[in-house]
């Protein structure tokens, strides 16, 4: 009896035995066949992270910090002052400026009403001579023709003399009247040529105008540049209160208040908490497998319990070794052939602030 329970116990052990190792062999040939299956429907990667737009904060001028709005890790809203720079001397530029450009527009104004009066005094004195002028062209012309009568008379007159038709007293009476009316008419001729002298003198005071309008125009090139400058030192003036650019979150600051700082220094660091993504390094054997759009589960290693969807978003057109900054020639000739990876982005939705620039994903990229 003993030899039989034996007998039995050791049978009942082989067939547990076999039954473990048979759903074993299942468990491995179901498990490997889901891999397999898997390995051809998707493409998996591990080597991903969170990426998103950091921007750096800079200045654009020179000095001393005097007021820091925010620390690391505040939210912050688009067009928020962060920082302040001392602005003494960028607002006392800026006043010597206004005070020049008003006193240039003043000079201009001056210069204006000065060119206008100029103006109507010249017209005025234009036309009183233009008067004068045809007033003794007109009296010239009377007077051509009474000496032209004066002498007819005294010619008429001493031939009568000689005829002895009439006394000496009238020739000499016409020999008088003759002289007169030709010294009168010098007298005039000499009154017209002052007048038309006294009118190209006119003609040239007008050029006392272009001068004036010299002047103006040099004010007004002045004004211009004065202009551009206090632009260009009210520009100074706003770089001055450093801004957000985006809404975002502060991730970290580089400088404190008192210190002074030059063009270019980095103040902070920020990004858009709201704007984020993966990039993943593809295999290039897996690349001809993508295409735009493909759903895409993706696995923080923040979050192992948390399931996150995404899309493929863009695919690299070069590989990454491309935009290595130092190149790796081979000039030994010695060859070993390295798969090469992909650029992916892959388009994911924020959730609640926990997706974070530089944390580890892993994706699984389906492809069917």
């Amino acid at each position: 009896m003993r030899g039989l329970s034996h007998d039995v116990g050791r049978r009942g052990r082989f067939k547990v035995q076999h039954l473990v190792a048979a759903l074993v062999v299942v468990a491995g040939a179901t498990w490997g066949g889901i891999e397999i299956h898997s390995r051809i429907t998707h493409v998996f990667e591990y080597d991903a992270r969170i990426s998103g737009d950091l921007v750096t904060l800079s200045s654009r001028v020179a000095g001393w910090v005097t007021k820091i709005e925010v620390t690391e890790g505040d939210v912050v809203a688009h067009d928020q002052i962060l920082f302040q720079i001392d602005s003494r001397e960028s607002k006392l530029k800026l006043a010597e400026l206004d005070a020049r450009l008003k006193r240039n527009l003043a000079d201009r104004e001056r210069l204006r009403r000065e060119r206008g009066l100029t103006d109507e005094q010249i017209k005025t004195r234009y036309e009183t001579l233009g008067s004068a002028v045809n007033a003794a062209d007109a009296t010239v012309a009377s007077l051509d023709a009474q000496l032209n009568l004066a002498k007819a008379d005294l010619v008429r007159a001493e031939a009568l003399f000689k005829s002895t038709v009439i006394p000496r007293r009238q020739l000499d009476e016409a020999r008088a009247m003759k002289l007169r009316i030709e010294g009168e008419h010098r007298k005039s001729v000499a009154g017209l040529a002052e007048a038309r002298a006294r009118l190209q003198e006119m003609n040239a005071e007008r050029a006392k105008l272009d001068v004036i309008d010299g002047e103006i125009a040099m004010l007004e090139h002045e004004e211009s540049e004065l202009a551009a400058r206090m632009a260009q030192q009210h520009l100074d003036m706003v770089d001055r209160t450093i801004r957000a650019p985006v809404d975002g979150v502060i991730d970290r600051k580089f400088v404190d208040t008192g210190e002074y700082i030059t063009p270019g220094q980095r103040l902070a660091i920020m990004h858009n908490p709201a704007k984020v993504w993966i990039d993943a390094n593809i295999k290039e054997t897996d690349v001809r497998k993508l295409k735009i759009g493909q759903p895409v589960k993706v696995s923080v290693d923040a979050y192992p319990d948390e399931d996150f969807q995404g899309k493929v978003a863009i695919i690299g057109n070069a590989a990454t070794s491309e935009f290595a900054l130092l190149p790796t020639p081979n000039p030994s000739g010695n060859f070993t052939k390295i798969t090469q990876r992909l650029p992916v982005r892959i388009s994911i939705d924020q959730q609640g602030r926990k997706l974070r620039p530089g944390m580890m994903v892993e994706v699984n990229i389906d492809i069917r």
